[in-house]
Formats: C-alpha cells, structure tokens, sequence
C-alpha cells in the first residue's frame, strides 16, 4: 500500500483537515491545526508532502522519526502541529486495513468509557450567566465543568480582581453543588505573583485542577505555586514531544499533563508521553478545544492510557460560533454525551466518518482565526 495523496482543507471555525489517501482506497483523516496558526501549519504541511508520497502508510514511526529528526531543526508548535495530523490520519488509515480501532492496536482497552467535561466560560460574565451556564452542563448531564478564572491580570494588579475571582468561582460551586468537579484555567494570562495569591485563596472551593498556573516558559515557578496550594496542578497544552515533558516530569511539581494531540505529535507520541507521566505517578488530562478528527483521537488515546483522567473538548465553545463539534461528522452520535461519559467506540481507524462533501464545501470559504488581542489599561499587551 502506498500514500497517493495529500489534501488539506481550511474550514470554520477555526480548524484544518488532512485527507490521506492510499492506492488501495483508504484513506485517512488527521487535522494539523495550531489555532490561530492554520494556514502556516497547512504549508508545514505542504512542504513534508513530498517525502510522504509513495510511501506505506503502515509504517508510522519510521515516518514520525524522519519527519521530526529529518529537518534538523526539530520541534515547535507549527512543525510538531503539522507531524501530529499527519500521524492521526496515517493511524486512522493503520486502523482501517487492519479493521480495528486505534487503540486496540496500542494495547487495547483499560476501561469502557471517556469522561469528559463541559466549558462554561468564566472571563468576565455576570453571576447569573455563571450559573445558568454551569447548570445547564450538569442537565446535559456532565459531572465536570471547566472555566476561566479570570480576565487580563497586571504582574502585580489590584485584590478586587482577586475577589472577583473569588465570587465567580463560588458562583458556580454553589450553583452545581459539593459533588460536580471544577476546573479553572489561569490561561497562562497569570503572572506567579497573581497565581501564588489566587491558587491560595482558591483552596475552599475543592477545585479539580488549576490549568496553567503560569506560562510554560515559567515552569521554574511551579514551585513555588504548588508549596502554596494542595489544589492539583495541570500544564501542558503548549509542550510538544517526549523531550519537551521530560523536565517537567523529573521536577515533580505538577500533578496532570495535558498534553494536546494535534501539537505534541500525534496519538503515540502522547501514548508515551503518557507512558512518561505513569512512571512519576502523573495523571494525562489532554488538551482540545479543536475538532471532531482531533478529539477522535484524543478517545483513541485515552481508552488504552491508565493514567488518563478526564478529557476536554469543545462543544458548545465560544470559538464554535456557526459551526459546532458534530457538524462535519456523518456520525456525531460517537461523541455522545449524556451521562457526562463518552462509550467505548468501536468502528475502526479513529471511529468517525468525515462528511467529506461538506467539508469540500466549507474549504471554498476557509477561515482566518485569530486569538484576540488584550492590553492592560496603561495600553500594554496582556496575555490572552
């Protein structure tokens, strides 16, 4: 079997879709995307097309270690995002000749079903939004929710954002009751002084997780941070490849990685990355906010990884505006979510089928995303 083609298609919301097609009729889907960087990932992509035509499918890790080692400039977010979509999509085309689902082949399932947990905002919205929003979560039947904790904070900046926090925190936990877990994304717009206050005034509301407390080029803060707080610590989602996590592992300060598949390398370079995590007793929460073919293969991880806990994805999210989750799916009931789980599935590849004609059609229009811009009220640029 040999790759024939490559195609890629730029669609709304935010997304991009990799179609591989083979000289034996099947074909795989990937989505090499970095958000607000698509159309430069698309011609990351482009440009290892050329060494890919021609060649098996099946043989993904050779495919993987020429394509990171063979550039000799390896890693960063737009080649790491650009070799992630390509190995979901060969992965997916592994799954279909062999006629079994993606994990199967990783070592089979460790558990019969994906929770996972529902957005609600948190920026900056009423109280009331707040709590019908996180209400509505918990009908739908979610047993996690996740929000913001915050709009744009200062190095140093006033207490009142600080008790704003505070009250929109306690908004929710009052509105989904002791039982429903919570977590709150810093974003990474928190500089450690903020965070250090925050993460301890944040304690009485038994929080699931504090999402990037601080930058990931401020790693060497987590220390400090965790002295501060039993609240659990998760970073992750802008680290890329085994090499990357290796630090972050060996010092211990964090207690979930979340890394992202359509970044860090794809479905079994976030296995080992997970694999990684096991050995130093770390839980894996993957990061996606992005799309049905990346959330697919979140699932395909996640059934056959101990140490995965809870998955994000991104229903109902502001960034979906028109265009949702389930609409470029011919199956969107493989993503349902009523019990606040998601069942084993058990088609082969990633276990979804692509409206192809649809997404043909979406790519005429394309989109050109971009994360918004923030300044502080002195008119400098604040982190998003």
């Amino acid at each position: 079997m040999k790759i024939t083609d490559m195609e890629l298609f730029l669609i709304e919301p935010r997304w991009l879709f990799l179609k591989i097609s083979t000289d034996e009729g099947i074909a795989g889907w990937g989505e090499p995307v970095l958000e607000g960087r698509a159309a430069t990932t698309k011609a990351a992509v482009e440009e290892l097309k050329s060494y890919l035509i021609g060649k098996n499918p099946l043989k993904i890790e050779d495919h993987f270690q020429v394509l990171y080692r063979g550039g000799f400039y390896r890693g960063g977010p737009v080649l790491m995002s650009a070799l992630s979509g390509i190995e979901q999509a060969l992965w997916d085309i592994k799954g279909k000749y062999f006629k079994a689902p993606v994990y199967e082949l990783l070592g089979g399932a460790v558990r019969d079903k994906v929770k996972v947990y529902g957005w609600i905002g948190g920026d900056r919205p009423s109280e009331a939004d707040l709590s019908s929003q996180a209400k509505k979560q918990i009908q739908s039947g979610y047993q996690a929710v996740k929000m913001n904790a915050t709009e744009q904070l200062n190095y140093i900046d006033s207490y009142k954002k600080i008790d704003q926090v505070l009250k929109r925190v306690q908004t929710v936990r009052e509105a989904v009751g002791p039982d429903i877990c919570i977590a709150l994304d810093f974003h990474g717009r928190v500089h450690k002084t903020m965070a250090k206050i925050l993460v301890k005034e944040l304690e009485p509301f038994r929080l699931m997780f504090i999402e990037e407390p601080v930058l990931p080029e401020h790693q060497e803060a987590l220390r400090e941070i965790a002295r501060m707080t039993t609240i659990p610590i998760a970073t992750g989602e802008r680290m890329y490849t085994r090499w990357g996590f290796k630090e972050l592992l060996q010092q211990g300060y964090v207690d979930i990685i979340q890394p992202d598949l359509s970044h860090a390398g794809g479905i079994f370079e976030t296995r080992k990355i997970s694999a990684m995590a096991e050995a130093y007793d770390i839980a894996v929460a993957p990061h996606c906010p992005l799309g049905p073919i990346a959330l697919a293969s979140c699932f395909q991880h996640n059934i056959c990884t101990p140490n995965f806990v809870i998955q994000e994805q991104s229903l109902g999210i502001h960034y979906n505006a028109g265009v949702d989750l389930l609409d470029y799916l011919k199956n969107p009931e493989v993503f349902s979510y009523q019990t606040g789980f998601v069942e084993l599935p058990t088609a082969p590849g990633l276990g979804i089928e692509v409206n192809e004609e649809k997404v043909r059609e979406a790519a005429k229009k394309g989109h050109d995303w971009h994360a918004p811009i923030w300044r502080h009220e002195d008119g400098s640029y604040a982190e998003w």
